[in-house]
């Protein structure tokens, strides 16, 4: 399983808010072109987030599902980008001085994604995960503004 983790300079309810909203998932999840929708509830287990996974115009729509949640702590996702297959995904939060230091581990759980040998596989979903984890702290970290009427 690959797992990243960097510390972020805003506090565990502040990135709890970015994960809570569904439609930030496009800002800091690479892989993820746009949102179609938020299912009602998110992140509630069982609920979704409808994306599109790809570049224009070659798009692919899919999901990925809350599987568990622990609110403000951690995140459990079953993402689905296809062809490639299907991942488990788990965000936990850990509060560290004023920041938060988030942890991400991922593994490919099935589709053609898992006939690639274990280490490259960690290695790209690494990679993947670090700039993640660098655009999640860009999106939390940016001064929080009333909107405006």
């Amino acid at each position: 399983m690959a797992r990243n983790e960097t510390l972020i300079q805003a506090s565990p309810e502040r990135v709890w808010e970015v994960l809570a909203d569904g439609w930030t998932y496009p800002l800091w999840v690479v892989g993820a072109s746009r949102m179609r929708a938020v299912e009602e509830g998110w992140p509630e287990a069982g609920s979704r987030l409808h994306h599109s996974v790809g570049t224009w115009p070659v798009l692919i729509d899919d999901y990925t599902e809350v599987t568990a949640v622990d609110p403000g702590v951690s995140l459990t996702l079953r993402a689905r980008a296809q062809p490639s297959g299907v991942a488990s995904v788990r965000l936990t939060l850990e509060p560290e001085g004023s920041g938060t230091r988030v942890v991400m581990e991922e593994d490919v759980v099935s589709g053609p994604g898992t006939l690639m040998p274990k280490p490259l596989r960690d290695a790209a979903l690494s990679w993947r995960n670090d700039e993640s984890l660098r655009r999640l702290a860009y999106v939390a970290e940016r001064p929080v503004t009333a909107a405006s009427d």
